[in-house]
């Protein structure tokens, strides 16, 4: 969360950050209840000492054969009033901190004003822009031309926004997981995490998704959560830990990743592009708060060399301080061209999230020498990248109407076992190759 001292000291510094956001004032209730708590603290234990005091002085009565009722009753009303006053504590406690914890990261400073979306700044593009065409098919129905992409059955069996790929899509799908991990491992020097997919309420907790994001997250029976983002396990790899941290760490996963999306009603609902279900490969960094910037320049670059190797035209965005996440205090999103739709469209967002997950998680390392004691590392995470929405967008650029087939990126050929084109009897072929 947050460091109350440090709120304490630039109370309106928050608060000018904060509204950058569109929120108002913060610290008023934040520090009232702050006040509040640390009056109920120091009179609990100046009853605890008086306490003490007491109970040694009834054992020196004893001692002596003396009468001690009357004060074993003031030890008594004491306890009394401790036990009051630790309820009190724990109840201001829960209050702030679940205002706290309600209240999103305070922005980097380079990070652009505006109200959302439509006031984020370009930065920089990879390719021209492609020329719109006319009527270009879109992803779905390429996929039912060449009878490999089925949302019909697929919502027979799980209802809305789900979709079963078939054949060499379903391949194609893999391929591209694939060249992602090898990228980022061999290239990048991430550390490959195979992780669970199911997760505890405080590892939830620790990357932000609780409480404030709980309706967009699937909940068992048992009170575990499935997985939104392999984020809140590589991430939550340091919890509770005081690491050595000289050079950064970096962790990918391929996952599943499940989400309601119950913010996004009649958004997106045709296709592949927000569903329930998704793959996606992502990177997490940590690092000491003084080489963050830089590992979230490179975190970026990483997510960009997949999309330049595919050679899919994107464009890199700075989101603006009302369409910035609630855990990250700066972020970049990559856009990639998606040409039914004659736009770009979200495919990876990276983010540093300072030290607001590391608080929640209690995720330290020791500065060089020691003499500081601990302090709270940095978190990054960034997808690299969003596999299903890269599909579409492999689908959609690489489709070549005179042939009816979907062109193999040449640099997903060594993956695709000698495919080259996706058509219609690409599947026929490759059963009788066999």
């Amino acid at each position: 969360m947050f460091d109350l001292k440090d709120i304490r000291n630039r109370a309106a510094e928050y608060d000018a950050n904060w509204a950058r956001r569109g929120l108002g004032a913060q610290t008023p209730t934040i520090l009232n209840l702050d006040e509040k708590r640390r009056a109920i603290q120091t009179e609990l234990q100046d009853v605890q000492n008086e306490r003490n005091v007491k109970s040694k002085e009834i054992g020196q009565i004893k001692s002596q054969g003396g009468d001690a009722g009357a004060i074993m009753a003031e030890v008594a009303a004491l306890k009394d009033r401790m036990a009051i006053l630790e309820t009190q504590e724990r109840d201001v406690s829960e209050q702030l901190n679940g205002i706290l914890s309600a209240i999103p990261n305070q922005l980097a400073d380079d990070v652009p004003n505006g109200a959302d979306e439509d006031e984020n700044v370009e930065i920089r593009r990879f390719m021209d822009q492609p020329d719109l065409i006319e009527n270009h098919p879109d992803h779905v129905e390429i996929g039912e031309r060449l009878s490999m992409m089925d949302f019909e059955t697929a919502a027979k069996v799980s209802g809305s926004r789900f979709v079963i790929l078939k054949g060499a899509l379903a391949k194609l799908d893999r391929a591209l997981a694939q060249f992602m991990l090898d990228t980022h491992t061999v290239e990048h020097g991430y550390t490959e995490i195979q992780p669970p997919l199911l997760v505890t309420s405080d590892v939830m907790y620790g990357t932000t998704q609780l409480p404030k994001f709980e309706d967009d997250q699937f909940e068992t029976t048992d009170g575990r959560w499935l997985l939104p983002t392999s984020e809140v396990v590589l991430t939550n790899l340091v919890r509770e830990d005081i690491i050595d941290l000289d050079d950064p760490m970096r962790f990918t996963a391929y996952t599943p990743c499940f989400r309601k999306e119950a913010g996004s009603a009649g958004r997106d609902t045709r296709g592949m592009i927000r569903q329930h279900q998704f793959y996606k490969v992502e990177m997490v960094s940590i690092t000491r708060p003084e080489d963050s910037k830089a590992e979230h320049e490179r975190m970026v670059g990483c997510a960009e060399t997949i999309l330049k190797k595919l050679e899919l035209p994107f464009r890199t965005i700075v989101l603006c301080a009302g369409d910035t996440g609630f855990a990250a205090q700066k972020t970049y999103d990559l856009e990639v061209w998606v040409p039914a739709q004659g736009k770009y469209r979200e495919i990876s967002s990276c983010s540093n999230c300072g030290d607001i997950q590391s608080r929640r998680m209690n995720a330290r390392y020791r500065p060089e020498g020691g003499s500081k004691g601990t302090e709270f590392v940095h978190t990054l995470n960034g997808s690299g990248l969003a596999v299903g929405r890269c599909l579409v967008a492999v689908i959609e650029n690489y489709w070549d109407d005179a042939t009816q087939s979907v062109v193999v990126p040449e640099v997903l050929k060594p993956y695709m076992g000698g495919i080259e084109r996706i058509s219609v009897d690409t599947n026929s072929k490759q059963e009788r190759a066999a």
